[in-house]
Order: C-alpha cells, then structure tokens, then sequence
C-alpha cells in the first residue's frame, strides 16, 4: 500500500482525523510526524489524546523532549525532537524504554533522531497548502498498513 492524502480544512479536521487515526492505534505502535514549523503535528497529536480522552492541555514538548501521558486504556509518548542537538542525547533520557510494543509513541521531527530510533509503523507527513493542510501516511508495517486500510473505508 503507497502513500494516502487526504485535505484537512481546518484545526477541527486535525483533530478528528488524530481522534480516528488514534482508534487503530489502541494495542499500541510508532507514529513519526513529519512537517514544517507550524504544520499542524501537535494539533495531531492533540487528536490523538482526545480518542484516548485525555483533556488537558497538549503542548509540543520542545524543551523535554518527551511528555507522558499514563491514561488508563494506553500509555502514550510525545516526542518532540526539534531542539535535539546530536542524536546520542536520547541514550540518556532512555530512548529505548518508552518503545514497548504496548506504548504509543508519536514523534514530531523524527529525522533528527537520525538512526536513534526504531523502525515506525505509520509516517505522516503535515504539508501545508494555502489554507489547508495536506496530510499523506506512509505505512511501514502491517499495523500501518491496516490502519490506512480503516481510514479509507471509514471515507
């Protein structure tokens, strides 16, 4: 299965579409968030949290690293690594524990990361064009692929 596009109008699409995105994800997995300075990646991952009906703030965790979220159906990781500056820093905050197959990891700026991390199974893209934002997922596993499977048959 190749890339998927699909137009988000507004920050109210955002968020639903991390809320639909966040239900084929609830056993747990990897999803990096690519995109450019206010492209839309924490409005995502907004949306992911409120599937999982956590209804607090969410900020990007720029200057952390990480936030965590111990919500009582799934633990959830939020990894900005914008201000990473060398990759072997994340051998010291743990990198590989937060990475049970259990968990669920977003991860905004993965390239910086270079190989720290381990393989995803859904790389989305926030693009923005004019008003919109375009959003493509890249499935890289069975879970991705089956999550972009359910997204599309949910259209």
């Amino acid at each position: 299965m190749g890339i998927s596009e699909q137009r988000l109008h507004d920050e109210a699409d955002t968020i639903a579409f991390g809320r639909s995105l966040a239900a084929r994800f609830e056993g747990g997995g990897r999803i990096y968030i690519n995109g450019e300075l206010g492209a839309g990646k924490t409005t995502l991952c907004r949306g992911i949290l409120r599937h999982f009906e956590y209804s607090g703030a969410v900020k990007s965790p720029t200057f952390t690293l990480v936030e965590s979220y111990e919500l009582p159906r799934q633990t959830i990781y939020h990894f900005d690594l914008y201000r990473l500056a060398d990759p072997d820093e994340l051998e010291y905050i743990g990198i590989n524990d937060y990475f049970s197959p259990e968990n669920l990891c977003l991860v905004e700026w993965p390239q910086r990361a270079a190989d720290s991390l381990p393989e995803c199974d859904l790389e989305v893209t926030l693009t923005i064009a004019r008003r919109e934002r375009v959003i493509s997922l890249n499935p890289t596993s069975a879970l991705g692929v089956r999550a972009c499977r359910m997204i599309r048959s949910r259209r």
